[in-house]
């Protein structure tokens, strides 16, 4: 185990991390806000990354066509909430999950009809393709560092509206007093909208992000669901700031599991049996990780903070 292979990998770990968090900051402000349980959000991913696929084959611009393709993710949120997820929000849990996954199952076959199975590409920007040296003898991609950059771009952005404006304030007191809100004037259901259309923009900013990367294909929302799902589990249910934190444990934990597992075993036992047990151990850290959080905290690191980032 070199140091330039650990720094390297804890780069991956936070560019996926950064991934992450763009995913779980809008399930976890929709659940936290809404109450509302949306197994359809790995869609919003997926569709954000052919949005912004075809807008950018369209144009011949990636900075054009991540606009149109963000612009897209939006709007889609906007109807989708407007002509179904608004009257779901009072039904019971287990109404909004079947519900939703109808959604999954719609929405991957119509994407499979329109840009069918098989993946299709979406290259790095002309401006940020190749790596650049950190350090003598580390070189990183130049786009992996631009995801970073802008995930940490966003959990600031995430914070400023939150704690500093007054659309934030209405967020925070819609979230724990929806009625008392209401009462007061405001538009209880047109907050939600704005929220629900955020989250998917967000999920669909993560998924143009992440498209260079992996590869565009109907299936790719599913695996990130469900690590979004680990990551409010972790983090706690409605907190921004769990979510950010969660999802950079999550991405160094699951990364640099799946990289060194097999080694450390090595030292232990022998070749044979660590490379049988490594990748199966890397496999389920996270999830490990996560019953150990709900072992000692069952309502995550951050309980109580809904739709905030401080108590």
């Amino acid at each position: 185990m070199s140091l330039t292979l650990l720094l390297v990998q804890i780069l991956n770990g936070l560019q996926f991390g950064v991934i992450l968090f763009l995913v779980a900051a809008g399930l976890t402000l929709v659940f936290g806000v809404m109450d509302f349980v949306n197994l359809a959000h790995g869609v919003q991913y997926m569709i954000g990354a052919y949005l912004t696929a075809s807008a950018v084959a369209a144009t011949g611009s990636f900075g054009l066509g991540l606009l149109i393709g963000l612009a897209a993710a939006l709007v889609l949120g906007l109807v989708m909430e407007f002509v179904l997820f608004r009257h779901l929000t009072r039904r019971d849990h287990l109404e909004q999950v079947l519900a939703t996954f109808g959604v999954i199952l719609v929405a991957t076959d119509g994407v499979k009809m329109i840009f069918g199975p098989a993946p299709i590409a979406l290259s790095v920007p002309e401006a940020f393709s190749g790596s650049i040296a950190l350090m003598p003898g580390l070189l990183y991609p130049v786009w992996r560092l631009v995801v970073i950059a802008s995930g940490l771009f966003v959990a600031f952005l995430l914070w400023f509206l939150i704690t500093r404006t007054r659309i934030g304030m209405l967020v925070r007191a819609g979230s724990t007093h929806p009625e008392m809100v209401s009462a007061l004037g405001v538009d209880i259901d047109r907050l939600f909208l704005f929220v629900f259309a955020f989250g998917a923009m967000l999920a669909g900013f993560a998924g143009a992000m992440a498209g260079p990367i992996l590869s565009v294909e109907p299936h790719m929302g599913d695996t990130v669901l469900i690590l979004a799902f680990v990551v409010i589990v972790i983090g706690g249910i409605g907190s921004v700031r769990g979510a950010l934190v969660a999802s950079l444990i999550v991405g160094l934990v699951d990364t640099l599991g799946r990289a060194f597992a097999t080694d450390l075993l090595r030292l232990v036992v022998d070749r044979s049996s660590a490379a049988q047990a490594g990748p199966a151990i890397a496999s389920m850290a996270i999830y490990l990780f996560m019953a150990a959080v709900l072992i000692f905290k069952p309502s995550g690191l951050f309980t109580g903070e809904r739709a905030t980032w401080t108590k």
